[in-house]
């Protein structure tokens, strides 16, 4: 039985002990990473982390002998001696997965010690992302119209890009949107933003949707027989969507996922959009609100009006 306050997907197999060395602990660490919801990115990425540690160490080094010492000595061999460059992002992400793994082992009773607690994990603040400007807004969204009025009458440009400047969707959640989680009939119309997953369950949320994208949802499913994902295929097709349109509005910026999350989180900002509205409206926390309110902030300043 676990213990109080552990769920079954939190306890470690029982031939798991601090004796053995990172090889099979990392096996049974995916297992439950894979069982707790994590993305297979994720999962590929912090197991990838933990075995680059495993070819470090010396063979079969059990694991309750690793320090804190050779932690830093492993992390200044990553930067600096391993001879492949380490990017500061990347680098941020090793320290989060050994962190990640030996609070699991840790607080699970394998180590009496957790030798990851004292790694210091500086922040990376990242470049500003490109927006749109309003123009360039004004260009594709006139442009996405006319492939929708002008034969062949294709509704799928307009319906995409229209969704993902009124909204800030993510790439990861526009594909998951199922037809149920829209309810257009209420009033205003919203789109209820949903994970399968546990784990992500606060970034859940709705979103108000404009009044006039009824009339493109209605075209919209009609023509591409709709019955369940609104989107229904693949993230990359969906990328060549927006490319191509972004080069038929002949704009300066290349359409994507994420330039129209960035402009859209602008555009309501500039209209008064109480910060703490942006932050809930784009599924994201406090903590990362920080470095997106100031970056925000700075394309206010630099992105022109009109």
């Amino acid at each position: 039985m676990p213990e109080t306050g552990q769920s079954p997907k939190e306890q470690i197999p029982l031939h798991i002990s601090g004796d053995l060395p990172l090889a099979p602990i990392i096996k049974a660490w995916q297992v439950y990473l894979q069982d707790n919801g994590y993305s297979p990115y994720t999962i590929k990425a912090f197991t990838g982390d933990l075995n680059l540690l495993a070819k470090y160490l010396p063979p079969d080094y059990p694991v309750n002998r690793i320090s804190t010492d050779h932690l830093n000595a492993f992390m200044e061999w990553v930067r600096e001696g391993r001879g492949v460059p380490c990017k500061p992002k990347t680098c941020m992400r090793r320290i989060t997965s050994l962190k990640s793994f030996f609070k699991w082992l840790f607080e699970n009773g394998v180590l009496l010690t957790n030798p990851a607690e004292r790694l210091i994990q500086h922040s990376v603040t990242s470049p500003l992302p490109e927006v749109l400007s309003p123009q360039e807004v004004e260009a594709v969204l006139q442009t996405a119209q006319k492939i929708w009025k002008q034969p062949p009458h294709d509704t799928r440009p307009y319906a995409l890009v229209s969704l993902l400047l009124s909204t800030g969707i993510k790439k990861s959640e526009t594909v998951n949107i199922h037809l149920e989680h829209l309810a257009l009939e209420e009033s205003p119309p919203y789109l209820f933003v949903r994970y399968p997953s546990p784990k992500h369950r606060y970034r859940e949320r709705k979103i108000p949707l404009p009044a006039e994208w009824a009339e493109i949802y209605n075209a919209y499913r009609q023509q591409y027989r709709l019955t369940d994902r609104l989107f229904p295929w693949t993230a990359r097709l969906l990328e060549y969507v927006l490319e191509d349109l972004g080069e038929a509005a002949n704009i300066q910026h290349r359409l994507s996922f994420s330039i129209c999350r960035w402009t859209a989180a602008l555009i309501d900002l500039r209209a008064g959009m109480p910060p703490n509205n942006i932050r809930q409206k784009l599924g994201i926390s406090k903590v990362q609100w920080r470095e997106v309110y100031q970056k925000l902030q700075r394309l206010d300043e630099i992105t022109p009006r009109s």
